[in-house]
């Protein structure tokens, strides 16, 4: 009996052959495959090299765009015809969703930042009536805006979401005579400038003497604002009620006022409530009707039927119109301020609305 044996020879002739071989990729593969990283980072650098925008900022916007050019271009290059419709609404999809968070964190980065930095204890629980242009950071604060804000937001809401839901109601439920007038008036309303409103209220009711300078003269303003996006917004909710609710209430002998308290409104709560948070979030950072109706100050004043109210758009405004480091400082946490007031209005709306659900 023979057996065979094997040298290292034998074994260096040998070719191994594995089941799954790696693909080798060529340089120009590779430079292919890293293309649309560089190029917009390269791109974005020469744009701040040969314009005058500068820092961080003045990269990363050319950056942003030159990337979502290359995002949407090359796929397209590669994948060929097959491919492009796929890879168009794909990617129209991520950049959507991308643009969006992104300008979101971005600015709230951009107020977060410099207005925490300047935070101190007593601009929450001082006003600004011992102010001056070389007062230090540490004394006065911004107590009469927060409060003056608000209440003028609130009294804006307790005008404008009673009408606009009703108006809401009167399209959807009672489906009247004027309702092709309304739906009208209301659309009309929602492209009004802000500055506007508040010309309205300066000519109607504080030129004729009607009220002065005052909270109540921005409360009006703003729910002038305010109504449109409630109505609107109330609007598309009251329709995604189900016809089989309000038929069951009417066959059961209900009234249609009873069908719509009982029956319509209790189902489209959480919507409404998200409709008074729009509303609030369209007028809570107004500035220029404030200027003409409520107008300012540094003092605190709870009277809203009395005297000029401060609010936080007002006092960002004058802090920032003033220029100096400190004023500057005082602008940036006024502006925080806000957005952190109107983020826990949103955070206690829908909390009272999951409560009662």
């Amino acid at each position: 009996m023979s057996t065979r044996t094997f040298d290292s020879n034998d074994l260096a002739n040998s070719k191994a052959k594995p089941d799954r071989p790696w693909t080798k990729f060529e340089p120009s593969q590779i430079i292919w495959g890293l293309a649309p990283f560089i190029a917009p980072v390269l791109f974005a650098a020469a744009i701040v090299l040969a314009t005058p925008m500068k820092g961080r900022v003045g990269f990363f916007i050319p950056w942003l765009f030159i990337s979502i050019a290359v995002i949407v271009v090359w796929p397209i290059f590669k994948g060929g015809k097959n491919y492009r419709g796929e890879l168009l609404i794909q990617t129209a999809i991520i950049l959507s969703s991308f643009l969006f968070f992104g300008s979101i964190i971005w600015l709230i980065a951009s107020v977060f930042r410099p207005g925490f930095k300047n935070i101190h204890f007593n601009l929450f629980i001082e006003d600004g009536k011992s102010v001056t242009v070389d007062t230090p950071l540490n004394q006065g604060g911004l107590l009469h805006a927060i409060l003056g804000t608000i209440i003028i937001v609130g009294i804006a809401t307790l005008i404008a979401v009673p009408f606009g839901v009703l108006a809401a109601l009167y399209i959807t439920e009672v489906r009247g005579r004027l309702v092709p007038f309304t739906r009208f008036f209301i659309q009309a309303m929602s492209g009004v400038p802000s500055i506007i409103a508040g010309l309205f209220i300066y000519a109607a009711l504080i030129i004729t003497q009607v009220v002065a300078f005052s909270g109540i003269s921005g409360a009006l303003a703003l729910s002038i604002l305010m109504l449109p996006t409630v109505a609107r917004t109330a609007e598309e909710v009251l329709r995604l009620v189900p016809d089989d609710l309000r038929a069951a209430a009417l066959s059961l002998g209900g009234t249609q006022t009873r069908t719509i308290f009982q029956v319509v409104l209790p189902a489209a709560k959480s919507g409404l409530i998200t409709a008074v948070i729009l509303g609030v979030a369209r007028v809570a950072g107004e500035t220029a009707p404030l200027l003409l109706t409520a107008f300012g100050g540094y003092t605190t004043n709870l009277n809203p039927f009395h005297g000029p109210m401060a609010s936080l758009p007002w006092y960002v405004f004058s802090q920032m119109t003033i220029g100096t480091d400190n004023d500057v400082a005082r602008a940036w946490v006024g502006a925080l301020t806000l957005l952190l007031l109107v983020s826990v209005f949103f955070a206690l709306a829908r909390l009272l609305g999951r409560k009662r659900s």
